[in-house]
């Protein structure tokens, strides 16, 4: 896809939003429950159910998903649409990319070992090696830009709300 039939196909939403703003309210939703035995959650995902459990450094066993490589994962899927959508919208011409995401977390916080030591992973790092003639001006701004209007990324910055209540309730 190319610069203008990006452009095409936004260009019908983009004037529904602006007519009615409401409607680009997008609901988006996961669900899963503890089908599975042990310390786990099942998350029906559009691939399928994935069966979440304790990372190894918290007693887990290695066989079940680690929700922060989730996470991580789900970061760098949603930075790598957005960096191929700016960087079709800047009209670079990427022949290839690379993507990658690092990070830590300090076991010790989530095994509530130290109340100074902080629970989640730590600063992540994404990393997209491309394949292209641009300078490095564009690549600051395609860089910028991708952190900007990355959903995910940028969801991070606020703490989920989690809500406990007894099942059948109301509300």
């Amino acid at each position: 896809m190319d610069r203008t039939e990006l452009r095409a196909l936004q260009a019908p939403l983009r004037e529904r939003y602006t007519e009615n703003p409401e409607s680009a309210l997008t609901p988006i939703s996961a669900d899963g429950d503890w089908r599975d035995a042990g310390i786990t959650a099942t998350v029906d995902t559009w691939s399928g159910p994935t069966r979440a459990g304790l990372h190894s450094a918290t007693g887990g066993d290695g066989q079940d998903a680690c929700s922060g490589d989730m996470l991580v994962e789900a970061l760098l899927g949603c930075a790598g649409v957005t960096l191929r959508s700016v960087a079709t919208a800047m009209n670079l011409d990427v022949r290839s990319a690379r993507l990658s995401a690092r990070s830590t977390f300090d076991a010790r916080g989530t095994l509530g070992m130290d109340p100074d030591v902080p629970v989640g992973i730590g600063p992540v790092e994404l990393i997209a090696e491309v394949d292209c003639d641009a300078d490095d001006a564009k690549l600051e701004r395609l860089a910028a830009t991708t952190e900007r209007y990355c959903v995910v990324g940028q969801s991070l910055r606020e703490t989920p709300r989690v809500i406990v209540r007894r099942a059948g309730s109301a509300g």
